[in-house]
């Protein structure tokens, strides 16, 4: 597809089936996730991917770590946590793995990881395929963290759900882009909108 074409029509998608991204297109995605800005060269993203029962083992994980952070959980959203791996096929989970002796700044690795979740969305809705970037408690605790070999300080950047959009995705909803643009020219206090008259 056309670059434009994909960065403006991407959607998040809701339900996903099967088929999740066949090999060839997962390497197809992860070469473009690889591809995102990279200060210092660090290489700092980790991607791990989990399909069939290994989803059990994340929901499983998911409710324990639940019920240590909040042991009175109602039990139906229990079995929400449980079941929230199985909403796709497959899960990306990408992370970055962060050098905090390096002099590039903690926060421009995670976000280069984030650049890469990003690339993941673009190559998965260029492939046919739709994707949904997921967070949650789950991605910043440390016990889920030390699950795929990550410290406390890395980051888990988002689950990403991957699978088949079971039918066609409304169109993206228009916005006017120029309603978060201010020209800036010395001072916020003269910063006019940027498709302001002169």
């Amino acid at each position: 597809m056309d670059t434009l074409h994909t960065l403006t029509h991407r959607v998040s998608s809701g339900t996903l089936v099967a088929p999740a991204p066949s090999d060839d297109a997962l390497a197809q995605i992860l070469a473009a996730a690889t591809r995102a800005p990279d200060h210092g060269l660090l290489r700092p993203w980790r991607f791990f991917v989990i399909r069939d029962d290994a989803r059990n083992a994340l929901g499983d994980l998911m409710v324990e770590r639940l019920l240590e952070r909040a042991p009175d959980t109602d039990p139906a959203q229990v079995d929400r946590e449980r079941k929230k791996p199985l909403r796709a096929p497959m899960i990306l989970v990408v992370a970055a793995k962060v050098d905090s002796a390096n002099k590039i700044p903690a926060i421009e690795q995670v976000l280069s990881a984030g650049a890469a979740a990003q690339n993941v969305m673009l190559a998965a809705f260029d492939l046919g395929y739709g994707c949904a970037w997921k967070t949650g408690e789950a991605a910043y605790d440390p016990a889920v963290k030390a699950a795929f070999g990550l410290a406390p300080h890395d980051a888990i950047v988002g689950f990403l759900y991957l699978g088949t959009n079971p039918k066609p995705l409304p169109p993206p909803r228009e916005l006017d882009p120029m309603q978060y643009v201010r020209e800036w020219t010395g001072s916020l206090a003269n910063a006019a909108p940027a498709n302001a008259a002169a």
